[in-house]
Formats: C-alpha cells, structure tokens, sequence
C-alpha cells in the first residue's frame, strides 16, 4: 500500500489518472506535442508480470504513439517491490545569472532519440521550475541534433568555427536573452618614421578602390587588445616592428560584411624597422610615401572620411592633438586587468 501511494502521487503530480492493467512488463508512450515541447495529449503505459499495473493517461484525445524507455529524473515505481525502478531523464544544466538555464554541451546524449525525448523532457521540467531562457550549446560533432532542436522551438543565435548556439524563451512575453554579436573591430594603422614617411600598402583585392595606397587595415582576433591587432597587422603584412603610441580617432559604420556593423579604431604607431617585407599573400604591395604623395590621390580627394583621418594623425604626429592612451586597470565587472582608453589628465 505504501508503494502503491507513492505511485498514485506521481500520478496526481503529473496530472494524470491511474487505471490498473494486466500485461507483460514493458512502457509505452502516447502523446501530441505541441512545438514548445509540451504534450497536448499524452498517456503511458507501465505493464508488470502477475501485479498490478497502470495506465496513464490525460482526458485529451490520443494523436502520435511512441515507445520510450525512460533513464534518469523521475522514478515511476512498480508496487511489485521485486520489478525494475524507472525513471525519466533530464538533460545536465547549470542555471545562469538571469533566472535561465545553460546546458552542458558534453552531457547531450549522442542517439538522436534518446537527445528527442530527453529535450522535450528538460524543457517541461524547466517550465515548471520557472526558468525563463535555455541556451544550447551544439559541437560540429552532433550537428544532426540541430534539427531536433529546431523542431522543438529553439531559434539559432550564433555560431563559431565548431559549434552553434541555440536559445529557447519559455516566458509567454517578449524574449529578453541578449541578440547575437553585432560588431565586428578593426583598426588602421598609421605609422610615421623620422623622415615623415608614411607606411602604405596596395590592397590584394581592393574591390572598389584600385590602385589606392592606403594605411594598413585589418581585423583584431578574438581576445586581442586593439593597439596589439594594430601592431600585429602591420608586422603580418609588412614586416615593420611598431610600438603603440595612442588611438587618434574611430568610424562606426552599418550594414558592412555579414550585415555587421563596424568599428575601426585609428592607432598611431611608431616604427622600429624600417625594412618591408610584403606578405604577398595579404596585400600586393607596400612602401614609404610622402603625406603629399598620399592625399593627391584622388580617392583621398574625394573621400572625405579618409582625408580627414589623415589629417588628424598628423596633427597627433606633431603634438598639436592628443588622442587616447592605453591604461591598464582592474574592473570589478570580471576582477580582471583591462585596457581603458582615454586621454591624459592633469593630474597625471
């Protein structure tokens, strides 16, 4: 009888009625499901030799039928103390900081029914805890799990070379789980040696501007400082050694490569070696040219962004402005050492 009690608890918690039955042991699963994961309809059924068994079932119509056996999570007990405990499974998750749920990557099962029938599983239990948004974090290695996923109502958010992240919003409200990455940084490098010359490169494919010297451009890595994707570009595509001096300005465009907005700081370098080195794989070419040489272009007399870019890294160049220095401090945002850019005080 205690068992039996037991039982009809879980019965009464899931919302669900009991009938008693005789069959051989197996479980089958009844159910419609709707694409948020929860059951329109659902039965199961819990057979066990020469004792009493159970069926289980809601009061709305019966659509799919499927056989599941659940593993781990909540335990549907036999009142033959003799048979087998089952249970259902839940996926491994950690709760995040904003009343959501991340999952853990390695512990997503590798059949891609066991993955079914586990996620429609976590996204009830998550429901009833009251979570609010599920990130899904899938490797190139389950890509077939992605489609199940999506089938289930989660949305793409971002991927990166091997992976792909999903979300899924719970809340019958507006999804308040930040959008994807929307920028994309890069910088361009001017650097000015003791003769006033300036280092330019042609571009390998200079798509709309042919034939342009220009300052060398580029995009900073992931976890790249901006002043250090400044040096780096120039030694990549040049070979000339600099040394940061300070950011003189910075463009924000929209709707560039990939539908991104871009940022592209302005870093004034100093350089080390003079020797150029032309990665024939980057750029076409480089050299050191006058500040004449450079503006009587006539793209430089009609772009008006550009012009006026070189203009105030020259004006930065003979001390007549002051752009932003590099300080490193200690946030309590992450407790870890950042660059802040900004110019110097008076108190400095």
């Amino acid at each position: 009888m205690t068992t039996m009690a037991a039982f009809t608890d879980i019965c009464q918690w899931s919302s669900f009625h009991c009938q008693p039955s005789l069959m051989v042991p197996r479980i089958t699963c009844t159910g419609n499901w709707n694409h948020h994961g929860l059951s329109s309809s659902f039965s199961w059924k819990l057979f066990c030799p020469e004792s009493a068994s159970f069926k289980f079932s809601s009061s709305r119509r019966l659509v799919a039928r499927r056989s599941y056996v659940p593993k781990k999570g909540i335990q549907v007990v036999s009142p033959n103390i003799g048979s087998q405990t089952l249970t259902i499974e839940f996926l491994n998750a950690w709760d995040d900081e904003y009343g959501g749920v991340i999952v853990d990557p390695e512990s997503l099962p590798s059949s891609a029914n066991a993955f079914a029938s586990t996620l429609k599983a976590s996204i009830s239990n998550w429901k009833l805890k009251g979570k609010k948004g599920i990130w899904l974090k899938i490797t190139l290695e389950q890509a077939d799990l992605v489609p199940i996923a999506i089938q289930e109502g989660f949305l793409y958010h971002h991927a990166e070379p091997g992976y792909v992240i999903l979300t899924y919003w719970i809340p019958n409200e507006p999804c308040m789980l930040p959008s994807s990455p929307s920028h994309q940084i890069g910088i361009a490098a001017f650097v000015i040696n003791d003769k006033r010359e300036i280092l330019v490169v042609q571009e390998k494919c200079p798509c709309s501007c042919p034939g342009v010297w220009k300052l060398p451009t580029g995009y900073i890595d992931k976890s790249e400082e901006i002043f250090s994707g400044a040096i780096r570009e120039v030694k990549e595509e040049t070979g000339v050694d600099t040394i940061f001096l300070e950011m003189v300005a910075f463009r924000h465009a929209h709707l560039v490569a990939f539908e991104k907005s871009d940022l592209q700081f302005v870093c004034l370098l100093k350089p080390l070696s003079l020797e150029i080195t032309v990665d024939e794989k980057e750029i076409q070419d480089a050299k050191w040219t006058t500040l004449d040489e450079l503006v009587q272009q006539p793209f430089y007399q009609e772009d008006q962004m550009s012009k006026r870019v070189i203009e105030i890294c020259m004006e930065a160049y003979e001390n007549h402005y002051n752009g932003f220095i590099a300080h490193q401090l200690i946030s309590k945002f992450d407790g870890k050492q950042s660059y802040l850019y900004y110019k110097e005080t008076m108190t400095e």
